[in-house]
């Protein structure tokens, strides 16, 4: 290969990420636009092939046969064909080189067209490159810096592109400082003509799956896994964990020696609590884990309409219910069943009992004024 051209063509590949195969025919395709400018004529496909060992070009005018011709400047009759070459059938390609005489060069406006076609393409190839490689990311935590805010907008530099954290994605309260670190979650990613369009996020409940798989080894080797997660980003979350080998506690696993390691996933998402209770196939021990850390004193389902009445002692009503319904509130997101809680009152209704069971149905004062007579 022609040693300017090889470092030309490595450098190239190397900035951009793509493949020398592939920029090889990007090459081609704007030396066949360049040749369509000052040759081609109207009803030729031309196409060009490119020998970088000698820097040597054959161009070829390329067409299929087909049955009907529906595009003259790609397509050619089976009858011609067939003058061409009896042997020729529908689907063959039929190439005819038309390589301009040695010595023949291109012109200015047709050297400006080859020019614009390569950045075009290579643009084009490093918008797909980045697409697939940040795609691949999606639900994936990663780390940028932020670039600048625009209003309540944050663009984070994420390397090769820039990510997008809008408002209704961001942690509530949570500030913001240009050229600060940040730990996102790619949301999703959608292709555009200026390049993949990257939506960042700090809220998903998936924020707080990824930091835990981060921080805690077993969940990392499937040990054990987060079944679910329920949050209010700020404020609480609260995640159900299970374990896939006997013996290891899947709580303390989560929260680590001395807390240490759900205190740095809390530090991470500012400060936000986290509770980690356990997940069972049971629903209603499944419930009655979900609202800790308020003690259940019983649970009924009602599995039509996957609503569950729950119990607890009034002196736990309000830790079951949480500021502002947000324990129950998250309960009933994490375990995907209505919850309906009822203060009871042991104590009374013991008393009540032993006033109603006496032998014949009569509370105690009646039965004896019927013994008096």
């Amino acid at each position: 290969m022609n040693s300017e051209f090889a470092q030309a063509l490595n450098e190239i590949a190397e900035e951009k990420g793509l493949d020398k195969a592939e920029i090889l025919k990007m090459i081609e395709m704007s030396l066949a636009a360049a040749f369509r400018k000052d040759y081609g004529e109207k009803d030729q496909n031309p196409v060009v092939e490119l020998n970088p060992e000698t820097m040597g070009m054959k161009v070829y005018d390329v067409k299929t046969v087909m049955s009907e011709v529906l595009d003259p400047q790609k397509e050619i009759s089976e009858t011609d064909a067939k003058k061409i070459k009896k042997s020729y059938e529908i689907g063959d390609e039929i190439r005819t080189e038309i390589t301009p005489k040695t010595g023949t060069n291109f012109g200015r406006i047709a050297a400006q067209t080859a020019k614009q076609v390569i950045i075009q393409k290579l643009r084009e190839a490093e918008r797909n490159v980045m697409f697939s490689e940040f795609k691949a990311k999606e639900r994936m935590l990663i780390t940028g810096i932020v670039q600048r805010i625009e209003k309540d907008t944050v663009l984070v530099d994420l390397g090769k592109a820039t990510g997008v954290l809008f408002p209704s994605e961001q942690i509530k309260d949570e500030q913001y400082k240009i050229g600060g670190r940040l730990k996102v979650l790619v949301l999703h990613v959608e292709p555009t003509p200026k390049g993949p369009k990257i939506t960042l996020s700090r809220s998903h409940p998936d924020m707080v799956r990824r930091l835990f798989e981060i921080e805690v080894p077993e969940v990392t080797s499937g040990v054990i896994e987060i079944k679910a997660i329920a949050r209010e980003a700020g404020s609480r979350s609260k995640i159900a964990v299970v374990s896939l080998q006997e013996g290891v506690d899947p709580i303390g696993a989560c929260v680590g020696q001395r807390g240490t390691r759900v205190q740095t996933v809390m530090s991470e998402l500012g400060g936000e609590k986290i509770d980690i209770t356990e997940w069972s196939e049971d629903p209603v021990k499944f419930i009655a884990n979900a609202l800790s850390p308020a003690k259940i004193l019983n649970v009924e389902l009602q599995e039509e309409i996957k609503e569950a009445r729950v119990g607890v002692m009034e002196d736990q009503l309000s830790l079951a219910i949480g500021k502002a319904g947000q324990n129950v509130r998250l309960a009933a997101r994490l375990t995907g069943w209505k919850i309906d809680i009822a203060g009871q009152n042991l104590e009374a209704e013991s008393s009540s009992d032993e006033t109603s069971e006496q032998p014949d149905g009569l509370p105690a004062e009646e039965q004896s004024a019927e013994e008096q007579k």
